[in-house]
């Protein structure tokens, strides 16, 4: 009991200890890091650059379906000045529009391949 009063057999134990888990830390870290590979620094690094951001590609599956409609919309206007059916070819291409829009933004997102070829 007297020897357990200074305190120094008790910490002198538990330093040891602490040393021998340090050094078997270490020895893991260095174990994992050599298995990894490359540390998380060059992967964020080169997987930022490929990867856009998720703003430009909404704004990119957007323009993709109003530019389908715009020009759907245009080329209708012209046919119906130049051959004066007038709603008729605004409301076909119109619509033929929209459909090239939709049909873009699903290649653009990956959801379709295109005509013919399965999705991967």
């Amino acid at each position: 009991m007297a020897g357990d009063t200074d305190g120094t057999g008790g910490n002198r134990g538990r330093s040891a200890e602490e040393a021998a888990l340090s050094a078997r830390l270490q020895s893991l870290g260095k174990r994992l890091a050599h298995q990894k590979g490359p540390g998380p620094e060059v992967e964020t690094q080169s997987g930022s650059k490929s990867d856009p951001s998720a703003i430009a590609r909404g704004f990119r599956l957007s323009t993709e379906l109003v530019a389908g409609v715009l020009v759907g919309a245009f080329v209708g206007w012209v046919l119906d000045k130049w051959l004066g059916i007038s709603p008729w070819g605004m409301i076909v291409f119109l619509l033929l529009g929209f459909a090239a829009g939709v049909l873009n933004v699903m290649r653009a997102a990956g959801v379709s391949s295109g005509p013919g070829q399965k999705p991967q």
